[in-house]
């Protein structure tokens, strides 16, 4: 049997309320191996709910709005999934885009377990966006082309996804980095989570580009923080049922895919806890793909 040795580690992951999402299947793995999970989520106003009806009779049918009423939902579900197996477990609710919430989110996970020794950092905002001049006709067209209809890019799409998904991630770090020195700990995780898409990511230009860098900044960190002992990795993902595939996206997706399937949040978790275990200890500033092969 293998030892992670990540027993009453105290992990931080952010992005966990969604209870079909990577973050609750992420803090269920790291629980189920001993350590002391602090979710983080974010319930943003726009979100699209499930009509009373479709609530009445317990559809579960994936898809945006499936997937917006999940996210929309509070902790509880996480939560008590994780209290079923006798974890350790609290949450706190934080807009990663306010610049004042990464050290007191820091504050209120010290003050539950004591220290944070693993971060994880999954939350993320998304939008579509193109370069392409968008008028009504060429955006409905365009759906025959993309899975959503873009928008152009703006000032606002850009800072928008820039400002969760790298400048966040950024700040994150180095809060977690400038505690760890501050107490004089020599062992500590970091994984970021991207995309397959980074690269190059049309009709998702503004998204595709946030992940890119939060690549560069993972990279960057590996190679500083070393030295007081933490190890810093990217998992980058191919698409994975959160609740927002349809079955009819599904089969289209399907053929691109190696390994035949769509990927579910445990395919994701189960990497995310071996780079955080005692078996990744030589293993930092890499880039994991999660994907069953998806766009490799």
């Amino acid at each position: 049997m293998i030892d992670t040795q990540l027993e009453d580690k105290a992990v931080i992951i952010t992005g966990a309320n969604n209870p079909y999402g990577i973050g609750a299947s992420v803090a269920k793995a790291f629980v189920a191996q001993g350590a002391k999970v602090f979710l983080h989520y974010f319930r943003s106003d726009n979100k699209v709910s499930l009509s009373n009806k479709a609530k009445a009779n317990e559809v579960v049918s994936p898809g945006k709005a499936f997937y917006d009423e999940q996210r929309a939902k509070p902790p509880d579900e996480v939560l008590q999934a994780i209290y079923d197996i006798g974890g350790q477990a609290h949450a706190w609710e934080a807009d990663l885009s306010d610049l004042t919430v990464i050290p007191r989110l820091f504050d209120e996970a010290e003050t539950v377990f004591g220290t944070v020794d693993i971060l994880v950092n999954n939350a993320a905002h998304w939008e579509a966006d193109t370069f392409i001049p968008i008028d009504k006709e060429l955006r409905n067209k365009l759906v025959e082309l993309w899975t959503d209809r873009p928008d152009n890019v703006t000032a606002g799409s850009i800072d928008r996804l820039f400002t969760v998904n790298t400048r966040a991630v950024a700040l994150m770090m180095n809060e977690f980095v400038r505690r760890h020195i501050e107490r004089g700990a020599d062992w500590g995780r970091i994984i970021n989570v991207s995309t397959d898409g980074a690269y190059c990511f049309p009709s998702e230009i503004s998204y595709g580009a946030s992940k890119l860098a939060l690549e560069g900044y993972t990279r960057s960190a590996a190679v500083e923080l070393g030295q007081f002992g933490i190890t810093v990795n990217t998992v980058s993902l191919g698409p994975i049922q959160t609740g927002w595939i349809t079955p009819e996206l599904e089969k289209q997706i399907l053929p691109s895919i190696p390994l035949g399937r769509i990927g579910n949040p445990e395919d994701v978790a189960d990497v995310i806890v071996f780079l955080a275990s005692d078996q990744a200890r030589w293993v930092t500033g890499q880039k994991i793909y999660v994907g069953g092969g998806h766009a490799m």
